[in-house]
């Protein structure tokens, strides 16, 4: 007789126990009051949660209301039987002060449902961006069969004809603004044009990076994360997830099969590739540490460095999401990393199959948008790791840095990769509305941008605003770009080539706290042993 027909279901105990028909009755009791039968809590059909994410405080995942039905569809086919309920709402665009607060409150919940009602396994409803490492932290810990369905990027956005990605189209809007280029209608206009349609950011901003990276990890079933929100594969893939989850229950595969140090790799090396989120480093660890797999922040350069970009996705490329989902999405992303061998192929994943058979054979269906390994848009796209006398940590995203930037800053003859610059400091977002425009400042095209008490700590919750503007005056002069450095965060849809995440913060006693408007900061990205950012 198989494992299949002797193991007890886990929901069984509250639903099914023999031996305690009095608790079985108490666990049955109100679950006929909205139609339930008793026939269907007690056949030993494995029960599947649905952590729904949507709601309409949260519009990025919003679309997950309607693809519940899709997922009880397959569950039900499937032989299971589904419960929908909620999980505390993240709104990246909405929550104040930074919906980074959210991200723990929301895995807490999640853990604490999972292990205290009758589940056999979940799904896991994605998108916005930290509602995707909220759910895999839990999965992580209680380790009982889930899988992720990704809610979807937007649909491509344009604006008088040229693509506007979300987060990306804003940035720019208040440069102009800043710059007395557009008015405060128009900086609302071309905002509200980036975002057409339901589903999360369409450039390659945390929510995308996040979801790329779910299934890279192998935790959704291949091709799920870039299916646009509005496509009726997105349905499609709903019904096959709730379908697959059953199968994963009867099989017990559970994360902890899935998510090893080799499935962590390959998420490395696929955020470098895809030009990913920086805020994905710190999501990824967490999860990690959840899962008991080492991992380090180093790993993000040692692993990842050396990956080339291979996504042309805004904000390191032209496209978005849409687009690089015609163009094959994550698969052909990894299968271009298979085939280059910088990939781990027999990680497992969710399918019950492994990286390579997943993914192996896909193609890239246009070449302007993913390009081949050997033809990538750029070399060494990953992230540095920097330390100094400022921080022992910080990371900078090299995929961001444009040509331009790079004359600027890093083509000095004899100090290629280094600059010197003198730092205007600001404490806090608010301080740095407040006091940008003020021409006694004095910031020039060779400045850097500093804030600090924005991390884990000071902020509290560590916020994405690192990724600063210059003054308007310089806007106006063609200057788009400073160095911008923070103990804090930065959005994923920003191109800012910022030195992020500066630890010990702050507010923990790190140097930044000591840093004045005047000081003289060198950045050094040459390799180790020099790489460093150094206060003088």
């Amino acid at each position: 007789m198989s494992d299949e027909t002797t193991k007890q279901r886990r929901s069984e105990i509250w639903f099914n126990d023999k031996a305690e028909p009095g608790e079985t009755a108490v666990y049955l009791e109100r679950y006929p009051t909205w139609g339930m039968t008793r026939g269907e809590l007690q056949a030993g059909r494995p029960v599947i949660g649905i952590a729904q994410s949507g709601s309409e405080l949260t519009p990025c995942n919003r679309i997950h209301l309607s693809l519940a039905a899709r997922i009880k569809d397959g569950i039900r086919d499937a032989g299971g039987v589904p419960f929908e309920f909620p999980i505390h709402p993240i709104q990246e665009s909405c929550r104040r002060p930074t919906a980074a607060l959210d991200r723990n409150l929301a895995y807490l919940g999640l853990v604490e449902i999972l292990v205290g009602y009758p589940f056999d396994g979940v799904v896991l409803t994605t998108a916005c961006d930290k509602t995707t490492p909220a759910c895999l932290m839990a999965a992580a810990t209680v380790n009982m069969p889930a899988i992720v369905l990704s809610g979807g990027p937007m649909l491509d956005s344009y604006y008088k004809g040229k693509l506007a990605g979300s987060g990306m189209a804003l940035w720019e809007a208040r440069r102009q603004l800043s710059a007395g280029n557009i008015t405060e209608d128009e900086l609302i206009d071309i905002t509200l044009a980036s975002s057409p349609s339901p589903g999360h950011c369409n450039t390659m901003g945390t929510a995308l990076s996040m979801n790329s990276l779910a299934e890279a990890l192998g935790m959704s079933l291949p091709g799920c994360a870039t299916i646009p929100a509005s496509y009726g594969e997105r349905g499609r893939m709903a019904y096959e997830t709730g379908r697959r989850i059953v199968e994963m229950v009867k099989e017990d595969l559970t994360p902890s099969r899935v998510l090893t140090r080799e499935a962590f790799e390959n998420a490395i090396v696929v955020n470098s590739a895809i030009g990913g989120s920086t805020n994905c480093a710190p999501h990824i660890i967490s999860i990690a540490r959840h899962m008991g797999v080492p991992l380090e922040l180093q790993d993000w350069e040692t692993v990842g460095h050396d990956i080339p970009l291979l996504a042309n996705v805004q904000p390191a490329g032209e496209f978005l999401g849409e687009g690089f989902h015609r163009a094959g999405g994550i698969s052909a992303v990894m299968s271009e990393l298979l085939r280059a061998g910088k990939a781990h192929g027999g990680a497992m994943t969710v399918t019950g199959k492994t990286v390579a058979e997943n993914h192996g054979a896909s193609k890239i269906h246009d070449a302007s948008v993913i390009r081949r390994y050997e033809n990538p848009l750029r070399e060494k796209a990953g992230f540095l790791v920097l330390t100094g006398n400022l921080f022992d940590s910080a990371i900078v995203k090299m995929s961001v840095i444009s040509a331009e930037f790079r004359r600027r800053f890093l083509s000095t003859p004899g100090s290629e990769d280094c600059f010197t610059s003198r730092v205007v400091v600001f404490d806090g977002p608010e301080d740095y509305r407040h006091r940008i425009e003020d021409p006694s400042l004095n910031i020039d095209e060779s400045c850097m941008l500093v804030v600090r008490g924005t991390g884990p700590i000071g902020f509290p919750g560590a916020a994405e605003v690192v990724n600063m503007a210059p003054p308007g005056a310089l806007v106006r002069k063609g200057f788009r770009m400073l160095p911008c450095m923070g103990d804090g965060r930065q959005s994923g849809t920003s191109d800012s080539p910022s030195i992020l995440h500066a630890s010990p913060e702050s507010a923990a006693g790190g140097n930044l706290a000591i840093l004045e408007t005047g000081d003289l900061v060198r950045v050094d990205l040459k390799k180790p042993p020099g790489r460093s950012a150094a206060w003088r």
